[in-house]
């Protein structure tokens, strides 16, 4: 990317003046090789006033664009829970429009989002805002009538899976579709006991929060539960084991040694709930064979293996649609969520014939009222047809292996940068204030989010430590974009290490 491109790109983050009125387009010019820089928002986006924008006129979203950021603050203080986050509170982002990779703010600055992976094929992608338009206009019900939309997307995601892997229950939620996944591992192992991830996070429910210790290890969170035995984070960079070569075969170890010690208590496992790539516990990178040998202990003693897809599935770790497909391995049970409808609450569980069986066997049925209801299910169909119409799975295999590279290039450069990792368009990079010691920089960490995003680019932190810049950006960033963060991360931290 040229620099003149790369300042027109800053230039165009810098947003709309505050008294254009929403009446300012946002122009996408042709650098220096005559090509467009599709860094830039898209030239069909115009930031419009009410003469002209008929949604506006007529108060589609006249609310979220006239009410002044400090109302809604206060209001939001005032009506919301008390414990229900905002992101960058301290000065939160009044969001009003998405397109692509860019949200805009209420005042029309756009920024470039860096970690949104809920909007997996990019904000408002149009074929999939149409296709729920279209079916929205036709039919929404419950999801216990007969209907081909839901049947049709099954049919055609499940080919994406492993052959075992033949039944799906469809839900609204990531936490709906972990707690179902532990009631099918629970009815067919007919036990109870669960081994998941130091770090984990799977959901927001009583039992997930059990589970999860990225919530249950917060003031407050109460530890895990009494059925839940939290192991360590594969983790090769601070973790116990570092040899990336054995470190797999012994971080596997660990699970062994907790199903040791139930059985000698005459306990058995129910499952071993993990996130393909660990996400909330810092970015983690499983080294080879982890989860093959894992998988094996569990079974072996007649556990079964729940790969939690919900933050990575859907082509985002770049080599495989599903993040368990980089170790080798096959689940017995696979949650999938967020990407899944690019936004909308969509969700399911993947299951084998068998376990599905003794699930229904017990004689209870099992209805969810809106999972996969014909608006959900169309608009998830919309999404899987973007991701192959669009490559971008294979975007994000070589957009990553090129964004890891340069930022590495940055590691070498920055003391404070301890490491580097990530599969396709998920990235994780560690700040620390020692290599040697690996004293974790968190405050540095809050700092730089702080200062990329009054650069209008948006990056969150994540991990334990909280000092791991998290990087899960809409499947459709660019290498412009990427260039973008990079210069930008690289001014940042060349400031705080002025100082």
């Amino acid at each position: 990317m040229t620099m003149r491109a790369m300042k027109r790109q800053r230039d165009n983050l810098e947003g709309v003046p505050s008294d254009s009125k929403w009446a300012r387009r946002i122009s996408v010019e042709d650098d220096d090789s005559g090509e467009s820089d599709c860094s830039a928002p898209s030239p069909s986006l115009w930031l419009v006033d009410e003469a002209t924008d008929p949604l506006l006129r007529n108060g589609a979203y006249h609310h979220l664009e006239t009410v002044p950021k400090a109302e809604t603050i206060r209001r939001r203080r005032r009506l919301l829970g008390p414990n229900c986050p905002v992101f960058f509170a301290d000065n939160p982002l009044k969001i009003v429009r998405g397109h692509m990779q860019y949200l805009y703010q209420e005042n029309g600055t756009a920024v470039l989002d860096c970690i949104n992976n809920v909007c997996h094929v990019g904000h408002c992608h149009p074929d999939v805002v149409l296709a729920g338009q279209r079916q929205m206009g036709a039919l929404n019900t419950n999801s216990r009538y007969l209907h081909d939309a839901v049947l049709d997307y099954a049919d055609d995601l499940l080919t994406t899976f492993p052959s075992k892997l033949t039944r799906m229950f469809f839900v609204n939620s990531g936490t709906e579709a972990n707690e179902l996944a532990l009631w099918l591992a629970r009815v067919y192992t007919k036990q109870e006991d669960v081994i998941a991830l130091k770090g984990g996070y799977h959901g927001h429910s009583k039992l997930l929060i059990e589970v999860g210790s990225h919530k249950h290890d917060q003031p407050g969170g109460g530890g895990p539960g009494a059925f839940c035995h939290v192991v360590p984070s594969p983790d090769v960079y601070r973790g116990q084991f570092k040899d990336k070569d054995t470190a797999g075969v012994q971080y596997a170890g660990t699970v062994k040694d907790v199903i040791d010690e139930l059985q000698q208590k005459g306990k058995g496992i129910c499952a071993f709930l993990a996130e393909s790539v660990p996400s909330c516990g810092g970015q983690i990178i499983p080294p080879r064979g982890y989860f093959e040998n894992v998988y094996k202990h569990v079974r072996d003693v007649g556990g079964v293996c729940i790969a939690d897809e919900v933050q990575v599935g859907f082509g985002r770790v770049g080599s495989h649609f599903w993040g368990f497909e980089v170790q080798g391995v096959v689940p017995d049970i696979v949650t999938i969520g967020k990407p899944m409808g690019n936004g909308h609450p969509v969700a399911a569980v993947v299951t084998t014939e068998k376990i599905a069986q003794a699930f229904a066997s017990r004689g209870v049925s099992y209805f969810n009222t809106y999972g996969g209801n014909p608006v959900s299910a169309t608009i998830a169909q919309a999404v899987l047809d973007v991701i192959r119409r669009e490559n971008l799975q294979e975007h994000a295999h070589k957009l990553g292996k090129y964004l890891l590279g340069e930022l590495r290039k940055l590691k070498e450069k920055h003391q404070l940068i301890g490491d580097v990792r990530g599969v396709g368009l998920m990235v994780g990079i560690e700040l620390v204030t020692d290599r040697e010691t690996l004293e974790p920089a968190r405050k540095e960490a809050s700092a730089v989010v702080s200062e990329m995003k009054s650069r209008n680019i948006l990056l969150s932190v994540e991990g334990p430590l909280e000092n791991v810049l998290k990087f899960k950006p809409p499947m459709c960033f660019s290498e412009e974009n990427a260039d973008l963060l990079v210069s930008s991360l690289d001014e940042v931290l060349s400031e705080f290490e002025g100082k």
